[in-house]
């Protein structure tokens, strides 16, 4: 199965993953300029009223010659704001969204509505079965690495799994940092790579500048994987957890149910006292813009392709 036309067109095949907290349309727009699928979470425009406002920048900042963009909608109950933001996706009709923490039909409907797709991120096979069934078009595996909510599959155990019995629309998610990454996604099955944890290190990530050095400084022996801190497990940064008291070698568990996303007591919270990131931290070493980690990217794929059509 081919890609859906709005993706058959980007300079990379590459989707920059939507960042609780970081990914705004400053981000979103050099992705999409640069070629690649620029995505934010409709949850980091706030207060009320901000993310129609955002859509109306994108739209302002876009034209066809770009990448599409993406919204996430966090589809969990414990978002209050679904309803009123799927609205606005509708109403701006948002090429892409991206789902999260479970599969609604409705809402799957009501993007199909006017045409717009949607990809739903998963971390095993039985979810993925579940979103195609609800309607998805398409999947994000989210495999052992990656940053934020990450499943513990590895990327290959995962992707064969997947592509047992779905030829649709597939991206890749878990420590893909550098354009060789990318190309190795697609080997395996992908058809598209989807990276967050990189793009935190960029001059237009809504990220402060203790939480980029630490990307560069960082590797994978720096990440923790715990569900402390919003009841579903996540990788996060040692050097964040230590900063909020915490010991990272000795977290407790947290009640699944508790979805909060945000409370640790007292004044610290979840994503911006504690830093979501990936395992592919150590390719990053520099604070960069956006466009250039891109065209690094580009270049690293292509290289990586012309060394594998070489035979060596």
């Amino acid at each position: 199965m081919s890609l859906p036309p709005l993706l058959q067109s980007l300079s990379l095949p590459l989707i920059g993953s939507p960042m609780f907290i970081i990914s705004r349309p400053a981000l979103v727009v050099a992705q999409c300029k640069s070629g690649i699928v620029g995505a934010f979470p409709s949850l980091n425009a706030r207060p009320s009223g901000t993310f129609e406002l955002w859509l109306q920048q994108l739209q302002l900042a876009l034209t066809d010659r770009d990448a599409p963009f993406a919204v996430n909608l966090i589809v969990h109950r414990s978002n209050p704001r679904l309803e009123e933001d799927l609205a606005l996706c509708v109403r701006y009709r948002v090429p892409i969204i991206i789902t999260s923490l479970g599969a609604r039909a409705d809402v799957n409907a009501a993007i199909h509505s006017y045409g717009g797709i949607v990809l739903h991120d998963v971390i095993d096979n039985r979810f993925a079965r579940k979103a195609i069934e609800k309607g998805a078009d398409g999947l994000i595996a989210v495999a052992a690495g990656a940053g934020g909510h990450a499943g513990t599959q590895s990327p290959f155990a995962l992707i064969e799994e997947i592509r047992a019995w779905f030829d649709g629309p597939l991206a890749l998610s878990g420590a893909i940092a550098t354009g060789r990454s990318i190309a190795a996604a697609r080997a395996a099955g992908a058809d598209l790579a989807y990276v967050g944890s990189a793009f935190i290190a960029t001059q237009e990530a809504d990220a402060s500048q203790a939480y980029k050095q630490a990307i560069v400084e960082g590797s994978a022996a720096d990440i923790i994987y715990s569900d402390l801190f919003t009841g579903v497990h996540g990788n996060y940064l040692r050097p964040s957890i230590v900063a909020a008291g915490l010991d990272p070698d000795n977290l407790p568990s947290s009640d699944p149910g508790a979805m909060d996303f945000g409370s640790l007591g007292g004044d610290k919270k979840a994503w911006r006292d504690i830093w979501g990131c990936g395992q592919g931290i150590g390719a990053v070493s520099e604070i960069l813009p956006a466009a250039s980690l891109i065209a690094r990217l580009r270049r690293e794929y292509d290289e990586a392709l012309d060394r594998l059509c070489a035979g060596h």
